[in-house]
């Protein structure tokens, strides 16, 4: 599905009176996904191990 396709199919799944504003905010999202999935397909990932250990220091004092 190319980019312009997603975001067709993004503003049919809205409601009605959804603002400019929050179409543009969840097209930031998923244009925000889209690049960190490249990215790991791109091997730029950073590991599952790494990040738990990243969330354990920010929630252990």
């Amino acid at each position: 599905m190319s980019n312009k396709e997603a975001v067709i199919e993004l503003v049919k799944r809205l409601p009605s009176d959804v603002s400019l504003r929050e179409i543009a905010q969840e097209i930031e999202f998923i244009a925000s996904v889209q690049e960190g999935l490249d990215q790991i397909d791109q091997g730029k990932g950073i590991p599952l191990e790494d990040v738990e250990k990243m969330i354990d220091s920010w929630t252990t004092k």
